[in-house]
């Protein structure tokens, strides 16, 4: 969605608007690069119905083919615990920082580490 701003100037007496765009702040706004995938890949089923133990550890590794509960880009790459299991969607603790964040996803966006 676009948010138009008009701004209005006077030239000559006569109200001549201007439109300025407003720039996106969504949830996935500069990822367009980040979730692309090679226009040859093929869509598999195996990380869809790949299981993982509590305690194991894993890898977020968004899959684009997927939106259902895609973690926010900022978890890229990041390593996590798996911690419990909530119906299909796995509870992840991930440190970013100094905090331990709580990420709930599920096993399409997940890789086993190590």
């Amino acid at each position: 969605m676009i948010i138009l701003y008009k701004l209005t100037y006077l030239i000559n007496g006569e109200d001549v608007g201007v439109y300025m765009v407003h720039r996106s702040t969504g949830y996935k706004r500069g990822t367009r690069r980040t979730f692309k995938r090679d226009f040859r890949s093929k869509f598999k089923v195996t990380p869809f119905i790949e299981k993982f133990e509590i305690n194991q550890k894993v890898i977020i590794d968004q899959n684009p083919f997927s939106q259902e509960s895609m973690p926010h880009f900022r978890f890229k790459g990041k390593i996590g615990v798996v911690t419990e299991k909530r119906g299909r969607a796995l509870v992840v603790k991930v440190s970013d920082g100094k905090k331990e964040k709580t990420v709930i996803v599920t096993p399409e966006h997940l890789r086993a580490a190590g």
